[in-house]
């Protein structure tokens, strides 16, 4: 089967043949109908070789959608033929966090080497792939994989971080989203879904921004130096925002979102850009709370694709065959996919 896999340290990814596997005892086989393309794929190509905490080569991939091509010995509650998508952070399905559905946070996950999909295990850009337990798996129930498949991060993974600050977020409140791309647009539209707040989103041009307002900013700004500035002049009396939610997390967005918050405000790093905000008296404004959550539970996936199956939310998406992967990647990299990038492997 056709596989797109990270094979050398620093080189680009590459379409290759390798065989079609088959699901051991407890395990699914899916034939992929679709995956998403992530920054977390980028950032894990820019890891030294000393870095890496897992081999190569890689199958990339951890947002999967697929049919159930086959089951192996035990497994229950799943029927071939069934359209699901595959819910990535893996954990032991044991500990305390797992119980509560939360595998994003697995206590054993590290100590056990037990990794997602496409971040350690092998991915969804392929034909086909294994899903290690029927538990991450959620059946589509109607929905277009295609179109919903980059919820099983760019969507949980927002509506995780903003599901924490909805307390904050009543009416006359206000919410930043900085970086409006494949989380952040998405982002938008769960604040706009699920809150009265009003949304201020920053980005780096006018190109990115007009997808902010088209799927519901009600006010944009540019991303610079005077970004947090120009977001508070937009707040009443120039107070802040009650939540901030970085989707880059590079430094100087980081060091923005912090100038954005309100005394007793949220500022959630989401992007892995490698960003810090120091905590400590004085050095924020009272109260501060600062987080960076990992993506979210089992339960908060569902509760993602109950909100698309209502038309709450959109995702806007590029095609490319699995052929395609490798330009894909390169036009993620340059900055240049507008919304989320979805490989076909199959199609």
């Amino acid at each position: 089967m056709k596989a797109v896999q990270y094979r050398t340290v620093g080189a680009a990814p590459e379409v290759v043949e390798i065989p079609k596997p088959s699901p051991r005892p407890g395990e699914i086989l899916l034939k992929v109908t679709a995956a998403g393309v992530c920054h977390s794929d980028i950032a894990v190509m820019s890891w030294t070789e000393d870095q890496l905490p897992f081999p190569l080569p890689l199958t990339l991939g951890h947002e999967g959608a697929g049919i159930v091509e086959e089951v192996g010995e035990g497994v229950q509650h799943v029927e071939v033929g069934e359209s699901v998508v595959v819910y990535g952070p893996w954990g032991c399905g044991r500990c305390s966090k797992c119980a509560q559905g939360k595998e994003n946070y697995c206590l054993y996950a590290e100590r056990l080497n037990i990794r997602p999909p496409g971040l350690g295990a092998p991915g969804a850009i392929a034909e086909y792939m294994i899903v290690d337990d029927a538990r991450h798996l959620l059946r589509l129930r109607g929905l277009d994989p295609v179109a919903t498949v980059s919820l099983t991060d760019a969507g949980l993974t927002p509506y995780h971080a903003i599901k924490r600050s909805l307390p904050k977020l009543g009416p006359g409140s206000t919410a930043v989203v900085i970086g409006t791309g494949g989380l952040g647009h998405i982002g938008i539209q769960l604040l706009r879904a699920l809150t009265p707040a009003r949304v201020i989103a920053l980005d780096v041009n006018d190109e990115k921004l007009r997808l902010a307002r088209q799927v519901g900013a009600h006010e944009v700004v540019i991303s610079d130096e005077r970004a947090a500035g120009n977001v508070r002049r937009l707040t009443p009396e120039g107070r802040g925002a009650e939540a901030v939610f970085d989707f880059v997390g590079v430094p100087p967005t980081v060091e923005t979102a912090g100038g954005c918050a309100m005394v007793e405000g949220d500022v959630t790093i989401v992007g892995i850009g490698g960003g810090s905000l120091a905590v400590g008296f004085g050095l924020q404004p009272y109260e501060t709370v600062v987080t960076a959550p990992y993506w979210g539970s089992r339960s908060e996936l569902g509760e993602v694709f109950d909100l698309a199956r209502a038309g709450s939310i959109d995702v806007h998406i590029e095609k490319y065959g699995i052929d395609e992967a490798p330009k894909a990647y390169e036009r993620l990299h340059e900055g240049k996919v507008r919304g989320r990038a979805v490989i076909l492997p199959n199609g």
